[in-house]
């Protein structure tokens, strides 16, 4: 197996594209043709992680966080990064993260917790916007069909749970090919008129290049009429956050003690029980205060997440319930989401999750 191979699949399902701009997933540590046994997959790149990596004789990582952020001008001994780096490199493991793009998937990380939690009608929290494309393309009325079908194929014509979605109009189109041409309909040097379809389609960014390739081969015309115009609509299976109900209202005091053992807690911290029951749940994996103002804008009972600041506490304004469950907790079971994912799509090739606990946070 090479990276890859690997790497491939994991971009298929979270294009890196989809990232945050602070962030710094992809491939952090080897080559995209190197060989590769066995992945160990952890949550963090930590000094123990490389080393269960070389005791398990795992050659590659894959992890949740990146552990390189920002640009490294040297590296020496003196902090555990620069250690991780030079240990990784000298026994040759590879390092790869799936961060925030993995966030933002409506398959990733949220509806692992959202499994966890058993919630049903699930709908990204905040959607993205500027993630699609509407491509126009004209064809001859009888190749309409072969056509449609390679750029759905290709991943064109997905709209929320359907697919294969697609607008369709009758005209005339009119071509005259020079002396260098070598058209399929018609004599070049002729003025010809064919019946063709207009066909409008819906696709992602990440998925442009690809379709536009199936459109043309797919296509009879030597060159093919198109054009793609970006749409600022809100793709709601791209974004941050997921919201959706539990199936029957539940106590807050029974709620929460269901999410504590559900999602394995010591602790979680919480504002006032403002509601004294649950229906409504919005999440987010590890730090998404950012998210609270959807939270209640969507009329969601509680909010789930990491990492908020005391003064943001006050924010939930009698409105919400903020459970505060950590990040690491939030995130943890993000390592079965990735390995039941690889071993689905690689059922020859050794995976493992790491035994290493890596949340720097303890509590007494």
């Amino acid at each position: 197996m090479q990276i890859k191979d690997i790497t491939n699949y994991l971009e298929s399902w979270a294009p890196l594209s989809l990232q945050e701009s602070y962030d710094n997933s992809g491939l952090l540590l080897g080559e995209k043709n190197d060989e590769i046994k066995q992945a160990l997959i952890t949550l963090d790149i930590t000094e123990d992680v490389i080393d269960e990596a070389i005791e398990t004789k795992s050659d590659f990582i894959i992890a949740h966080h990146p552990f390189i952020f920002t640009g490294i001008k040297s590296i020496g001994n003196s902090h555990w990064i620069d250690r991780c780096i030079r240990k990784a490199i000298k026994h040759d493991i590879g390092i790869y993260a799936i961060h925030t793009n993995l966030d933002n998937v409506h398959t990733g990380v949220n509806r692992k917790i959202a499994e966890k939690l058993s919630l049903q009608n699930l709908h990204i929290l905040k959607p993205k916007s500027d993630t699609l494309a509407k491509l126009t393309v004209f064809v001859p009325t009888q190749n309409k069909q072969q056509v449609l079908d390679a750029m759905y194929e290709a991943g064109a014509g997905k709209i929320g749970n359907y697919d294969h979605c697609s607008f369709q109009s009758e005209g005339i189109g009119t071509f005259r090919g020079n002396e260098e041409s070598n058209p399929s309909l018609g004599e070049r040097g002729v003025d010809e008129q064919v019946n063709e379809t207009r066909l409008e389609v819906i696709v992602s960014n990440h998925q442009l290049g690809s379709v536009l390739s199936a459109m043309v081969q797919s296509h009879p015309y030597e060159e093919v009429a198109h054009y793609v115009q970006p749409l600022s609509n809100k793709d709601q299976e791209v974004g941050a956050g997921m919201i959706g109900e539990i199936e029957a209202p539940m106590s807050s005091h029974k709620f929460l003690e269901t999410l504590k053992k559900r999602m394995n807690l010591e602790i979680i911290r919480h504002t006032a029980l403002v509601h004294t029951t649950i229906k409504k749940v919005a999440i987010c994996g590890g730090s998404g205060s950012f998210l609270l103002s959807q939270a209640i804008t969507k009329n969601a009972d509680i909010f789930i997440t990491g990492d908020f600041k005391y003064h943001d506490f006050f924010e939930a304004n009698a409105a919400i319930i903020i459970a505060d469950i950590g990040h690491y907790e939030s995130e943890v079971f993000t390592k079965e989401l990735i390995l039941d994912a690889l071993t689905k799509n690689f059922t020859k090739f050794a995976f493992r999750l790491s035994k290493v606990d890596t949340n720097p946070i303890k509590y007494l």
